[in-house]
């Protein structure tokens, strides 16, 4: 890896036009590669709908460009008037054609992301986020090779994969934009013409198959849908990058092995929660397909290693245990008799076809030679792939180990036979009812759910210590009971056939007390998941997480967590069963609630209450705090970078282990790409080691966290005045939005709201999030920020003081500067015309008028506050990459907002008689779905 030299030349002045012509060279093959593909498209439609079609298409994007990088205000008129006279047909065919732009503008992007790293990398220049940094960094602060290696001994990681209603990508599209992103990667090498017009031709066939691809999915995604959405990832990026990942990090800790710390975990076919379609079934789907891609893998690498590794006994001997390895197999053949390796292999290679027919019931897309048993544990499996390792270091072949036999065995080190640990979870109050029908059943409490917390703890502590299961043998119990029982033994039985690493954790949504956990605790000694007694030798297999997610739980987590640990026998058991306590931290339903800066910062203050309870605990009995993120896309729950994130949690609260979800378009945009899918976990790694090694000990100082502390009080207030107290601002909200039609969308197994109500305590945060996307306010990322900022100035004779304290903070203490950060790339995507367009929905003129006017104050005060507190008079200033990327997509998704408005409108309008498969109800529908997708492409993210 290369080391920051230790001095540096005086950098060079350049003048302003000098910049923007490097900047303009720089961003020369993105440009170039965006013309391309928009060029290519442009043939595509002009063969596949004709020659007006694609004219019209043209004079809309001409009309876009101008209205929004020239400012012209008459194209802007001309282009409303041409929108609005669409018929229906050509409404869909634009939104297409817009809609796929900016699905190839995204690979373009991407491809010039991976381009421009590589440049820097050949250069020698240390990017911030990278391992090369973070490891040059730490050894700057005197940390040695065998420090970072010892940290990660200890260290937990996982980005965790789930599925939510914002997900509304096809698999079929994923993999046509992988086909153009390989392509589009395939220009920057030395390519002659010939190869190059091939290039292009292929390019054409992959544009093509994506205009002829239905964007849309007809019927609503199933659970299965979701599982196998996810493990489309697998194959390119994680299976192949991780492995990458950890020689990286080996190369730069020479002579320090490096433990498989780095883990993913999922929640699809495990999350119960809000969702009647997940149970046991999905629960071993899930497994069992899980299991069957990581074998399929290990069997694919197996039989290309037997490819390899023709060696001659007769040229190169080998171990004896090698040998016995090779002995072991069934192959007899004649002519692999002086090739140990190859016979060894096709061993391998019949034990796991085996195994895979054993776990999940599927069958090696190989046939194997004869029969042979199957692998006990990816333990086993292992260990057979490390005698080959050992006996070629034995005859001085170590070359061969590299390529392939090194990234596999960290593979299965990492991915097991089990590929990501699947998270269960469910609400507390389900677990409430489960009790509460098996206490009454057994006739130890007639009325659980009556008992205050006293009485509950009590009770559960007394059944906790008795080994007598509470199920009464031949009795009936509800759907819900058997139901939620049968997951908790699928869980044990899962453990036993996939490994411990299978299933881990238990997540209880809604957490507001210590009964909550030890229901939990109690359903899992049903199971047979907890053995023993709490007080005398208790262990439970799976970790069970509070998820704090309100503005009060999040107030509350602390103290929760203190007394549970109170409690006779918890905190013994926790040290028995692997002493560590992960803690869940909601911040989607924490925005909806408070919004954007209190969410943020109840997050903030809960996080070092939890760290300095956990570090006595640590001290005292060794058990580890894992805090859990459970991080949205948009920055209105909690998205933004991740490495500045990771950064800015409070002291002491990382240490090594951190669990962090990836949701929605955020799985595509990050993993989709394998190189950009190991950058982006590749920061995960530099964030965690550089927040635990280099992090300061001490806390912010009092004044900025009592002036945080102010700030959030006036935001809360003035963002529930708008959202809670405002008369009329749910009607406001489902008027001026697509939250109804997107809550038709076929885009996820889970409905948009918890209760059939409107009203917003219920609904769920992605698709609120979601709504205020699409509609260019974003309102969740940045409301009440303004007016906090405006009351904590006061008047002239204390604005000067307190706004260089606010100045301060924002140079000195990474929690307000990544906040900033993230309202300032909030702000750059918002668009009040574009927002304006929607507000015309609302049927009450006056109400639509109103509440604008209070959105468009709010959000003048944002920006005055960010211009006073950063100094930057303009948004993303400091963020050339994402400015560059608005600037050349931005003027492809207006047309796209336009034409949702207009289709909105008409689809309201309809007759009230008119049939849901009415051809032209349909078409609207159609209309409205397309543009939801493009909008949602061109933004990058959704819920």
């Amino acid at each position: 890896m290369p080391r920051r030299p230790s001095t540096a030349a005086a950098p060079r002045k350049t003048s302003p036009h000098q910049s923007a012509a490097d900047a303009a060279e720089k961003n020369r093959p993105l440009v170039e590669d965006i013309r391309l593909l928009g060029r290519i498209l442009g043939d595509v439609i002009r063969e596949q709908e004709g020659t007006e079609a694609y004219e019209l298409i043209e004079r809309v994007r001409q009309l876009s460009v101008a209205y929004r990088l020239k400012a012209d205000a008459s194209a802007g008129r001309v282009l409303d008037r041409l929108l609005k006279n669409l018929s229906a047909d050509q409404t869909v065919s634009v939104i297409r054609a817009f809609s796929y732009f900016s699905h190839l503008a995204n690979i373009a992007e991407d491809r010039h992301h991976v381009r421009r790293r590589r440049v820097h990398e050949r250069e020698g220049h240390l990017q911030e986020g990278s391992l090369a940094m973070a490891i040059d960094r730490l050894h700057a602060a005197d940390h040695h090779n065998a420090d970072i290696a010892r940290m990660l001994d200890g260290a937990y990681l996982s980005p965790v994969l789930t599925a939510h209603p914002t997900e509304v990508q096809r698999k079929s599209i994923l993999d046509a934009e992988r086909a153009v992103a390989e392509l589009i990667g395939q220009r920057d090498e030395q390519l002659t013409e010939d190869q190059r017009r091939e290039n292009e031709e292929l390019l054409r066939a992959r544009v093509t198959q994506l205009w002829q691809t239905r964007m849309l999915r007809t019927a609503k995604l199933t659970v299965a849908d979701e599982i196998e959405n996810a493990l489309g990832y697998y194959p390119s990026t994680f299976l192949r990058e991780i492995p990458r990942l950890y020689r990286e990090l080996e190369r730069a800790l020479p002579g320090h092995p490096v433990a498989p710390f780095l883990r993913m975990g999922h929640w699809i076919g495990g999350d119960r929660d809000g969702n009647p379609n997940v149970d046991a079934s999905t629960m071993r789907r899930a497994l069992a397909r899980q299991g069957e891609t990581a074998l399929r893998f290990y069997l694919d690498e197996v039989h290309a290693l037997g490819v390899e590794l023709s060696t001659s006994a007769m040229l190169a001997p080998v171990t004896p245990a090698m040998q016995a390895l090779a002995e072991r197999s069934p192959d007899r053949s004649v002519h692999r008799e002086d090739e140990p390796y190859r016979r060894a292999l096709i061993g391998l290679y019949a034990r796991l076809a085996a195994t895979l027919q054993a776990l999940t019931g599927a069958a090696a897309p190989r046939t194997a030679v004869a029969p042979q048993p199957p692998y006990a544990d990816a333990a086993e499996f292992l260990a057979d792939l490390r005698i080959i390792e050992a006996s070629l270091r034995h005859h001085h072949a170590q070359a061969l180990i590299a390529p392939r036999l090194a990234p596999l065995m960290r593979a299965v080190q990492v991915f097991g036979f089990h590929l990501a640990t699947l998270d269960l979870r469910q609400s507390s109050d389900k677990h409430e009812a489960v009790v509460a029908e098996l206490l009454r059943v057994a006739r130890l409490e007639p009325d659980y759910a009556a008992l205050d917390e006293p009485a509950r703890r009590a009770l559960l502590l007394r059944l906790l210590d008795d080994a007598r299961p509470l199920r009464v043998r031949g009795a009936e119990y509800s759907a819900l009971a058997t139901s939620e029982l049968e997951v908790f033994e699928t869980a044990r039985e899962g453990r036993e056939r996939y490994g411990r690493e299978a299933l881990r954790h238990y997540i209880i949504s809604h957490t507001e007390d210590v009964s909550d956990l030890f229901e939990v605790l109690l359903l899992q000694k049903e199971a047979g998941l907890l053995r023993g007694t709490l007080d005398r030798d208790a262990t439970a297999d799976l970790i069970v997480v509070p998820l704090f997610e309100t503005i009060g739980d999040l107030r509350q987590a602390a103290a929760i967590m203190r007394a549970y640990y109170a409690l006779p026998g918890i905190t013994a058991m926790v040290v028995r069963s692997g002493a560590e306590q992960d803690v869940m931290l909601g911040y989607s339903d924490s925005n909806k609630d408070g919004g954007f800066f209190t969410s943020n910062w109840e997050l903030y203050r809960t996080e070092v209450a939890l760290g300095e309870f956990f570090a006595t605990l640590h001290r005292e009995h060794g058990i580890r705090m894992r805090l859990f993120h459970g991080r949205g896309g948009t920055v209105g729950r909690g998205g933004g970078p991740s490495y500045q994130a990771i950064l800015a949690q409070p002291p002491g609260t990382v240490n090594g282990q951190i669990r962090l979800t990836e949701q929605g378009e955020v799985i595509g945009s990050k993993y989709a790409n394998p190189e950009i899918g190991r950058r982006n976990l590749e920061t995960l790694v530099a964030a965690t080691l550089e927040a635990t090694l280099l992090h300061p000990t001490k806390s912010a100082p009092k004044t900025f966290l009592d002036a945080a502390a102010r700030l959030s009080d006036a935001s809360f207030a003035a963002y529930r005045a708008l959202v809670y107290e405002t008369p009329g601002f749910v009607d406001w909200f489902f008027a001026a939005t697509p939250i109804r039609e997107i809550a038709e969308l076929n885009i996820g197994s889970r409905p948009a709201s918890r209760k059939a109500t409107r009203a917003i305590e219920d609904l769920r945060a992605i698709p609120w999030s979601f709504s205020w996307g699409q509609c260019r306010l974003a309102l969740p990322g940045w409301y009440g920020f303004g007016s906090a900022v405006e009351a904590f100035l006061g008047d002239e004779t204390t604005q000067p003081a307190r706004l260089e304290l606010l100045q301060r903070m924002y140079r000195q203490w990474p929690f307000f500067r990544t906040l900033l950060s993230n309202l300032d790339m909030v702000l750059a995507k918002t668009d009040l015309r574009i927002a304006a367009r929607y507000v015309e929905l609302v049927e009450d003129k006056r109400a639509a008028k109103r509440v604008f006017t209070t959105i468009r104050a709010e959000w003048e005060r944002v920006g005055r506050a960010l211009e006073q507190i950063t100094g930057e008079a303009s948004r993303l200033q400091s963020n050339p990459t994402l400015a560059r990327s608005i600037e050349h997509r931005f003027p492809y998704l207006d047309p796209l907002n336009h034409l949702q408005v207009e289709l909105m409108r008409r689809f309201r309008q309809r007759k009230p008689d008119a049939a849901a498969d009415d051809p032209a109800v349909a078409r609207l529908q159609r209309g409205i779905h397309i543009s939801i997708n493009g909008v949602a492409a061109g933004l990058r993210n959704t819920g």
